[in-house]
């Protein structure tokens, strides 16, 4: 299938790969199990060092370099035996909800190689749903787990900041925007790989000891009288295309199905100000990530225009603007804070569009409305992302074409499991994620 959609790059050698393998059977055949990875295949988003392999974070810059340090959950999935077969494809820097990039090209969707896999964790979601993959890891910072999982009609989940390690990186404290996480074709997967993936570590202060969670416990659990708000296109702040919205509307009637009372709600907040905060910090990492780049003459000019914007727009920031934007970020906190004292779990599309041609860089209109910025159009996962709350990107149906949707279940702060559990529960009763 790989050929067809371009999920998998940087494919190491056929017999170096085999070794491994046999080196991991044989480690069995002696009683040492590593783990639920043990001789797992995987591929390491092509973002975050894998050490040993190529990392090129979809950008031309770093063509051919090999990393010598690894991401902490690589780490822990090598440990635990996975064979790290190659990279999932990315775009530049993962910006942007389109994978591809000038090294690799394009990652076509699994369900129509024309159309967008998404990103930016685009080749992980096309390799899982085609099962070149059992699970995958990815990050989300906007979207980058959940819009791939939509459009690929598999399981993507942004973890509740620090559940699981993201580094380790140069700055530890303010980052808390993208989110290391797991993708997969059901909610048991999903849970096996995080529960490789999650736990504390002293470099990366700010992750969570997760006591007495077990993410391998058994998912079933009774949400009879669960309160779920639907919150739709937020009042009609978001630009939606009316099919995918149907598609989303049509699955309250699953989670009343399993026992949930499904209301429609809308936070009092002004939206429009989450957004400019949103552009504020968004900017504002990306540039302190990326502004050496930005500084050379020469790597300069081999930054796609979207990362040159972003940087540019984050080097004009002053203190006193991130400042008032973490302020708007907190604020918006304790609306969804309040919010969940009156229901169990929020839910709302997960994409605000079905996959695209795989030859746009991204949606210029969304039913009718034009987006002002390269990635308005992915506006629906901000929510989640601004208030730090566990969000799983669920299959939510098909097109008429035959296209997938996805919808976003939203828990509170940290409460990952039971969000899973919902997930769980709703894929039973949907039956969405076994169509092929």
């Amino acid at each position: 299938f790989n050929p067809h959609v371009n999920a998998l790059v940087a494919l190491q050698p056929a017999d170096e790969l085999r070794e491994q393998a046999q080196h991991l059977d044989a480690e069995l055949a002696r009683g040492a199990w590593r783990g639920p990875l043990h001789g797992f295949p995987q591929a390491p988003k092509d973002i975050m060092p894998a050490k040993g392999m190529v990392t090129t974070k979809g950008s031309p810059i770093f063509k051919g370099q090999v990393s010598s340090t690894a991401a902490v959950v690589f780490e822990r999935m090598r440990q635990g035996g996975a064979v790290f077969i190659g990279r999932s494809n990315s775009p530049e820097f993962g910006l942007g909800g389109h994978t591809f990039n000038s090294v690799y090209g394009t990652t076509g969707n699994a369900f129509d190689p024309g159309k967008t896999a998404g990103g930016s964790s685009g080749g992980a979601g096309a390799a899982v749903a085609l099962r070149m993959l059992p699970v995958a890891d990815g990050s989300d910072m906007m979207g980058s787990l959940r819009t791939p999982a939509a459009f690929n009609n598999v399981f993507g989940m942004r973890t509740t900041p620090g559940c699981v390690p993201h580094g380790p990186t140069e700055e530890v404290f303010f980052q808390q925007f993208s989110v290391a996480g797991p993708m997969a074709r059901n909610i048991p997967d999903l849970a096996l790989l995080l529960s490789v993936q999650a736990g504390f570590d002293a470099r990366l202060p700010l992750t969570h000891h997760h006591g007495n969670i077990d993410f391998t416990a058994p998912l079933q659990r009774d949400f009879k009288g669960s309160r779920i708000g639907w919150l739709g296109d937020l009042g009609g702040h978001l630009a939606i295309e009316p099919e995918l919205m149907a598609l989303c509307e049509q699955t309250c009637k699953t989670f009343e199905a399993i026992g949930c009372q499904v209301d429609p709600v809308l936070p009092k907040f002004d939206l429009e100000r989450l957004w400019r905060a949103w552009l504020t910090l968004r900017s504002f990492n990306v540039a302190g990530n990326n502004a050496a780049l930005y500084h050379d003459a020469v790597r300069r000019a081999l930054l796609k225009p979207e990362a040159v914007w972003e940087i540019e727009r984050g080097l004009a920031l002053s203190g006193p603007d991130v400042f008032n934007a973490a302020r708007d970020r907190s604020a918006w906190y304790q609306v969804l804070l309040r919010l969940f004292e009156r229901y169990d779990y929020l839910i709302l599309p997960a994409t605000q569009v079905l996959p695209f041609d795989a030859r746009l860089h991204w949606p210029a209109q969304v039913n009718g409305r034009t987006m002002d910025t390269y990635h308005r159009w992915m506006e629906v996962v901000v929510p989640a992302t601004m208030a730090g709350l566990p969000a799983l990107s669920v299959p939510a149906g098909f097109s008429a074409s035959g296209l997938p949707a996805g919808l976003q279940i939203l828990g509170p702060t940290q409460a990952d499991w039971s969000v899973l559990q919902l997930g769980h529960a709703y894929d039973q009763a949907s039956g969405h994620s076994r169509v092929r």
